[in-house]
Order: structure tokens, then sequence, then C-alpha cells
């Protein structure tokens, strides 16, 4: 059931620090990024709405194990692959490559577990709700 996406991206000044290495932080955002083209990729969005109203997928877990440092100007893959899909949530697990000593190596590896909810913005809550089929059917295919 493996369902993979890449992006590349290369490491922008504004994502270091002061020794020149992207800030943790920021492989944080990359993962979203990827997760969001990969959504889009198969037609669908962090942000839907069907019959019943808008529905999303805020993180409920997310972590990420730095093996690399990430420098300025250096071009990185990250691969989205789709790990689990339960009755209410998607975990994806994630790996930065990047080319160093000329070979490719794991910079850094990463997890997000996101579940699918619905938004209630007359009381302002998100409610549990089962992955619509739509998305299900996209995802697997």
């Amino acid at each position: 059931m493996p369902t993979v996406h890449s992006i590349f991206r290369r490491v922008e000044f504004s994502e270091t620090d002061l020794a020149g290495i992207m800030h943790f932080t920021n492989f944080y955002r990359w993962m979203e990024i990827c997760e969001h083209e990969f959504l889009r990729s198969v037609g669908l969005s962090v942000d839907m709405e069907d019959e019943n109203g808008r529905f999303g997928w805020p993180r409920v877990k997310t972590s990420c194990r730095f093996k690399r440092p990430l420098r300025f100007e250096e071009e990185v893959e990250v691969k989205l692959i789709v790990t689990e899909i339960r009755d209410r949530s998607i975990a994806y697990a994630f790996q930065f490559w990047k080319d160093e000593n000329g070979g490719r190596v794991k910079a850094a590896v990463g997890e997000t577990i996101a579940a699918c909810v619905r938004f209630d913005q007359a009381i302002g809550t998100m409610t549990p709700i089962m992955i619509p089929e739509v998305v299900l059917s996209k995802i697997k295919a």
C-alpha cells in the first residue's frame, strides 16, 4: 500500500541558523509542504468541504530525527510515504535525502499523524470523523 510522493527544495539562507545549518523548525515546515503537495497531486487538500461541511487534517503527533545537517544552497529531496490509514487518521513517514561526498545520504527522518476532523465554525470546535470515501479512494489508488 505504500503511496510515495517526493518534492525537491533548496535550503534558503533565511531557513538557516547562525551556524549556517537549516533550523530544525524548517524540517517540520517542509514535511507539511510535502504533505500538501502530495494531497494536491491526487486532487485533495488539507482543507476540504463535502455535503456535511468543512473538514481537515490537524496534527496529533509529529517527530523528526536529524542525522546530517542541511546547509544553505543544498538541494534536498523530501520523500513522503503513507505508512498507515486508519478510520480517522493517516500516518506519513518522511525522508530527507541530500548528496554528500559523491553519494546520497539520509539527512533526517520524520513522522506525522494527521487526524480527520470536521470543523464547526459556529462554536469553534473540531470533531474527529471517519475519513471520507473520496479521500480514501484517491490516496489508496
